[in-house]
């Protein structure tokens, strides 16, 4: 997949089928409209590029940058335009931004939004002036409807919410994949293996939305394997610790991970972050954990 990244100035080549949006988690409603962009990819005698429009606005999302462009790859977009959201992009007119983008930049022959889109300078666009501008410039317009479950409309507010509450079942259940970081396998301060239990560290980045601080079963995902663990996510106050790390435990894994790649996957919250009064106390209840964890494993399927 191609990624045209931090300029306003880009061009497609050829025709494109473009979905447009912020994509913050790429949850099962954002896969649906890739879904739709695909399939009129596959089926139109024009072969336009499949392409993903996001504009790229400062603040913390549910996955990074380069998480994103991970997940949007594996939804078979060719091309991923990470569009800053300056003043450029900020105060176009809705009408500006159907020509010099859609027509002009991106090529549009067939454009995917939900049903409550709007874009161009203070929202003023919506989906009846992108039909309407799509049969003046030449492109179909096509309109999703929003995915649901039993809560209502799958959104990043829905998902942000279940995530600040620990409900790792109900984000993965909303996302249609389980919640992840991404990281390289850093040295710590080898406190875990001193006490007979060795970890994987990771340092999510500042952008990252993270679930509260506390205990979590998981899966660790490391040199085309795939482990269950336990992991830490906060800052390990019992030693001492500042930093907000992801400090991973995972069974049956006696490999040296510094260095590595390291994605892990927060399947279920077990208990908040707590700072114990020594670290004899901390090592006896790092077992509790394991045997709690294990016991989780044995029973997850998905």
């Amino acid at each position: 997949m191609q990624v045209i990244k931090d300029t306003t100035d880009f061009s497609i080549d050829g025709v494109s089928s473009v979905t447009l949006g912020k994509f913050d988690g790429v949850h099962r409603g954002h896969r649906a409209l890739m879904d739709r962009v695909c399939a009129y990819a596959e089926g139109s005698p024009k072969k336009p590029v499949r392409a993903v429009f996001s504009l790229l606005i400062a603040q913390k999302m549910l996955l990074t940058r380069s998480e994103r462009r991970t997940v949007i790859e594996e939804t078979g977009m060719d091309v991923l335009i990470e569009c800053p959201f300056g003043k450029s992009v900020m105060n176009m007119e809705a009408e500006d931004f159907v020509r010099k983008i859609l027509r002009d930049r991106l090529h549009a022959v067939h454009v995917v939004v939900g049903a409550d889109y709007h874009f161009g300078h203070e929202r003023r666009g919506d989906v009846s002036m992108l039909r309407k501008m799509g049969e003046q410039e030449g492109f179909t317009v096509e309109i999703v409807p929003k995915v649901q479950d039993e809560g209502g409309d799958i959104s990043c507010t829905r998902i942000r919410g279940a995530l600040a509450q620990g409900d790792m079942e109900r984000v993965r259940e909303m996302l249609g994949f389980s919640f992840f970081v991404d990281g390289t396998v850093t040295h710590g301060r080898e406190i875990g293996r001193k006490i007979g239990f060795p970890t994987a560290n990771i340092i999510p980045g500042n952008e990252k939305i993270l679930p509260p601080n506390g205990v979590y079963f998981v899966r660790g995902h490391v040199d085309g394997e795939v482990y269950g663990g336990v992991a830490n996510v906060g800052v390990k106050p019992t030693v001492g610790g500042t930093e907000l790390g992801i400090e991973t435990c995972l069974f049956d894994c006696s490999k040296d991970l510094y260095g590595k790649p390291f994605r892990v996957e927060l399947l279920h919250f077990e208990r908040p972050e707590k700072k114990f009064a020594s670290v004899e106390e901390l090592k006896l209840q790092i077992g509790r954990d394991q045997e709690a964890g294990l016991d989780f494993f044995r029973s997850f399927t998905k």
